[in-house]
């Protein structure tokens, strides 16, 4: 099996990694061969404590009811820091929702471009965390199955909030199936799209549910769930059904409930997108969320398109880019109308 990451949704607050989008980007890495087994169903492992002496009965003192602890200092920190960086997109014009318009018009060579930029190119060395990539396209990477959403929030996380990403991730997953035409639907059980939105309060939990999922998780893949600096925002990774091969059959997203409504949305909307396979951001795509420049916040109608190029039925996981091209050029000429 192999495993994919987009690159972290960055905001210029840490010069060690690439300023990017406010959400994560995506970029391909894969798992080294055999560090990550087949199994793919989350499984319990139990495992029974040595036998103690029996405790000898005490008395027992009134209960006290527990009060629900708030946030912690920290988590409230970075709750002000988002609030303060979606204000100032904002005021520059940024975080549009409108989808791209007339200044945003592109001709079908544009997509056919973008979409070897975005869907074939890998922007970290696979199995490297987030090492930046030597360049290059490598193969298409999207799901056959059928893909069933969940998600699953964090203990942290207000039940109103919690049931108001749930209504708004269903209502996105609904437009994808709509947009690819591939099997894509909220589940209640056998999930293997899970989007976690977790606050910081709720980090220890991370990888511990990760390990449920994805049992034989490789070490590196694990690593960046461990204390993301606040300049990441919200990352997926997807796993191959196959070792090093580009089939996915599960993928965890992992997005920060402190964000305001909108990051958290544009966060939603690109990590579930790239966990479909598009998986690059590319400075010179537009209108699109795949690119660092922040301009829009939501799928926009370029997107779309990218999203039905890839889920063409002609085009198969693990085909080269010389092998997809011809493809991609009838699919967009015929969506864009050769304009």
């Amino acid at each position: 099996m192999a495993w994919a990451t987009t690159p972290p949704r960055l905001f210029p607050a840490d010069p060690s990694m690439r300023w990017g989008r406010i959400a994560t980007s995506a970029v391909v890495l894969s798992a080294l061969a055999g560090c990550i087994g087949t199994g793919l169903a989350p499984r319990e492992i139990t495992v029974s404590p040595p036998e103690r002496p029996a405790a000898v009965a005490q008395p027992t003192a009134a209960a006290v009811p527990v009060q629900p602890a708030g946030p912690s200092q920290k988590s409230r920190e970075l709750e002000a820091y988002y609030k303060r960086v979606q204000s100032d997109l904002l005021v520059r014009g940024l975080l549009r929702t409108d989808g791209g318009g007339p200044d945003t018009q592109f001709t079908d060579t544009m997509l056919m471009r973008n979409f070897e930029k975005i869907a074939l190119a890998e922007e970290y060395e696979r199995g490297a965390g987030l090492k930046p990539s030597a360049g290059g396209t490598t193969a298409i990477k999207k799901w056959t199955k059928p893909i069933r959403v969940v998600a699953e929030f964090g203990a942290s996380v207000p039940s109103d909030k919690a049931a108001k990403d749930r209504a708004y991730l269903a209502s996105y997953v609904a437009k994808l199936g709509r947009i690819t035409g591939h099997p894509i639907s909220m589940s209640g059980s056998g999930a293997n799209f899970h989007v976690l939105f977790m606050g910081q309060d709720d980090t220890d939990t991370i990888a511990p549910r990760i390990r449920q999922i994805v049992p034989d998780v490789n070490p590196t893949a694990l690593r960046l769930f461990n204390n993301l600096p606040r300049s990441i925002h919200c990352l997926v990774i997807a796993f191959s059904d196959t070792p090093g091969g580009y089939d996915y059959g599960t993928a965890i997203a992992v997005i920060r409930s402190e964000h305001p409504d909108l990051l958290r949305r544009s966060c939603i909307h690109e990590e579930v997108a790239q966990g479909l396979g598009l998986g690059n951001d590319d400075p010179s795509a537009r209108p699109s969320i795949f690119n660092d420049d922040d301009e829009f916040a939501l799928l926009t109608s370029h997107d779309e398109l990218l999203l039905k190029i890839l889920y063409d039925p002609r085009l198969k996981p693990g085909m080269s880019a010389a092998e997809a091209r011809p493809i991609v050029a009838e699919r967009a000429t015929a969506l864009v109308g050769g304009r």
